[in-house]
């Protein structure tokens, strides 16, 4: 055991000093990595971000049902049954003739010639059904079912997710699905890029310590004990690249909140992207630790055993 721990202790001790060793092929390697894990990084947050920014939309937006006033009280009881088993509806709310018109009073409460022109006349609102959805992405599921002919017979006009409202929200989700696939192709991208550049990076520390490995291997020393420093290395590369990565985030928020003034942008709300990145930041600084220890050290696995002709043991 205590020669185990000898060796061990030994591999990280060499590796280190080939970090230090390699400085400048290191630097230029975590340059890379550390683009790579930032992208990561934002990528994690904007996703979280924009999932928030829907999900508020989508508690701003129902679909209102007009119903007719001769529509039965046992047949409004059956729609409403029949609307609350659909997969999407999060919730139903029926609001009788009296109460729209309260409602609307309510809303309209500074426009005093409205009021004075409905009170005037007898209530012309329909009773109205209002449906919170889930996912605003599959809220055609539920206009389908409303122009179904049995249930089209008891609405007096069409359901309000129609028209300009109907294009806004599709043009939202859609906005926030390209940027989401975006996001995914810039990682998968940049990852290449990172592990190619750490592939490289210690082709040539092989290259450049080949006699060494050489006298090594004459010398009977085990395919882990040769590979192990590199891997250490490379390992160092990815944690010190999370952490960079991690502050760069960090400052940019900083720079964000001062600069802008701004709690939004666009479709990113930064005052939530902060936020969640504050309240998360352990959880993300241990996926970017873990990120770059895998990407750093099977690039390394796969340079050794490329370049050095290693068998695996």
């Amino acid at each position: 055991m205590n020669r185990r721990l000898i060796t061990l202790s030994r591999i990280f001790q060499t590796g280190a000093v080939n970090f230090v060793r390699n400085i400048s092929l290191a630097i230029a390697a975590m340059a890379v990595m550390v683009v790579t894990l930032t992208i990561v990084l934002f990528s994690l947050i904007t996703n979280a971000t924009f999932k928030n920014t829907v999900t508020q939309i989508t508690n701003k937006i129902d679909v209102s049902v007009f119903l007719k006033d001769t529509v039965t009280p046992a047949q409004t009881t059956v729609l409403l049954s029949q609307l609350k088993g659909l997969p999407n509806v999060k919730a139903v709310q029926y609001l009788n003739k009296t109460q729209v018109l309260q409602q609307y009073e309510q809303q309209n409460a500074s426009n005093k010639q409205l009021a004075t022109a409905i009170g005037q006349t007898s209530n012309p609102l329909p009773s109205t059904i209002l449906i919170k959805t889930y996912d605003l992405n599959k809220i055609q599921s539920i206009k389908a079912f409303l122009v179904q002919p049995a249930n089209a017979a008891l609405q007096s006009n069409a359901p309000s997710y129609s028209g300009d409202q109907e294009t806004a929200i599709n043009k939202i989700t859609h906005a926030t699905d390209i940027l989401r696939e975006v996001g995914i192709v810039a990682i998968i991208v940049f990852v290449i890029i990172c592990a190619l550049i750490i592939f490289n990076t210690i082709q040539m520390a092989i290259f450049n310590r080949r006699d060494e490995i050489q006298i090594m291997r004459l010398l009977g020393a085990s395919t882990n004990y040769i590979r192990g420093p590199f891997v250490v290395e490379s390992t160092i590369y990815g944690i010190l690249s999370a952490a960079i990565s991690v502050a760069i985030i960090d400052a940019a928020f900083v720079t964000a909140s001062n600069a802008l003034q701004a709690s939004a942008l666009g479709l990113l709300d930064i005052s939530y992207a902060n936020s969640f990145f504050k309240s998360h930041f352990f959880e993300l600084l241990a996926i970017q630790i873990l990120l770059g220890i895998v990407l750093g050290a099977v690039s390394s696995i796969i340079a050794t055993h490329r370049y050095l002709k290693f068998k695996t043991k």
